[in-house]
């Protein structure tokens, strides 16, 4: 007679389920390219131009973000809680992106990038040895956040932004930004929220692998961002 799998066996063998999924998340995304002469736009082609960058950061191309944005999500599935959340996400990647695209600040992407790895290592974490949201995630979200705005700045930068409506295709890139961000909570309650929020299974068989998961592609994107870039 087999001996009965354990938690730990149940748990290794759904994560490495997801090893495909793994292996997908860990290629490089692709850069932004803009082939648009933007001294010829008018500003509602600039807003729209912008707008579609913002959303295009986060959905198809950044896999790092989407990752960090299902991290919060998956703890307390509700909307609202998670909308909170990423409310103060944007927020304080506004301020930082601003800042940077003001030359105000400078961060370097080697400190940057690697800091934005261990934030969705942190997230997952915490999601899998915490039974509920707690009320200071919302500050850590916001200091998370100030951090993946630095981070978007150093993608805008290689873009450039037009002399004749800076600060609007600057808006136009965080409002890009929040419907991505919003996209994914979206698909995220329609897919597993909507139906299995309340299951008591939910933590175990939902919260804990995915978490396990995410966990492992940002601790490679740790290591691969310290030493490898």
């Amino acid at each position: 007679m087999y001996p009965t799998r354990g938690p730990l066996q149940k748990l290794t063998r759904r994560a490495l389920a997801a090893l495909p999924l793994l292996l997908l998340l860990t290629q490089p995304a692709a850069a932004h390219v803009l082939n648009t002469d933007l001294s010829k736009l008018s500003r509602t082609e600039i807003f729209w131009t912008y707008l579609q960058l913002g959303f295009t950061h986060i959905i198809p191309l950044g896999f790092d973000h989407i990752l960090f944005i299902v991290s919060l999500y998956i703890l307390e599935p509700r909307l609202k809680p998670v909308l909170m959340q990423a409310t103060a996400f944007t927020v304080a990647h506004s301020i930082t992106l601003g800042l940077a695209m003001y030359g105000l600040i400078s961060p370097p992407s080697a400190v940057i990038e690697p800091i934005i790895a261990l934030s969705i290592l942190f997230v997952a974490i915490e999601n899998i040895i915490t039974d509920r949201l707690n009320p200071w995630r919302l500050l850590i979200v916001f200091g998370f956040g100030l951090v993946h705005g630095m981070g978007f700045a150093s993608a805008l930068t290689g873009l450039g932004l037009p002399q004749q409506d800076y600060f609007g295709s600057l808006i136009s890139f965080n409002v890009g930004v929040e419907l991505g961000q919003v996209a994914v909570i979206m698909l995220c309650w329609a897919l597993v929220g909507r139906w299995a929020a309340h299951k008591s299974w939910y933590k175990q068989r939902v919260v804990v692998p995915v978490s396990v998961v995410i966990g492992l592609v940002a601790a490679y994107w740790t290591v691969e961002r310290v030493f490898f870039t």
